[in-house]
């Protein structure tokens, strides 16, 4: 999948629906689309960038920024540059940004 053709609209009908964030191949987590948030702000892209939050139930540790495989049972896989954006109440998010 073409990851500069996607736009929010690919993933509002995926709110709250669970991913699994492959961070090695001994590690996957799930992980709660807990966001959609598009950004008015020029880009050259046809579409208007975009973030999304995901949120696995990690209480105490978390990974560094990096690609990981962004995995859907019906929408595939997508590999994407996840930032930690830190801890809340019921666990770790991690953050994608398409400019």
């Amino acid at each position: 999948m073409d990851i500069t053709l996607l736009s929010a609209d690919n993933f509002n009908s995926l709110l709250n629906a669970v991913f699994t964030i492959k961070f090695s191949e001994e590690i996957q987590l799930d992980a709660e689309l807990i966001s959609v948030t598009e950004f008015n702000s020029y880009s050259p892209l046809q579409r208007t960038p975009f973030s999304l939050v995901f949120r696995t139930q990690q209480k105490n540790e978390y990974y560094q920024q990096g690609i990981f495989t962004v995995i859907h049972p019906e929408e595939g896989n997508l590999e994407l540059f996840l930032t930690p954006l830190g801890f809340d109440e019921a666990g770790m998010k991690y953050e994608a940004v398409f400019s």
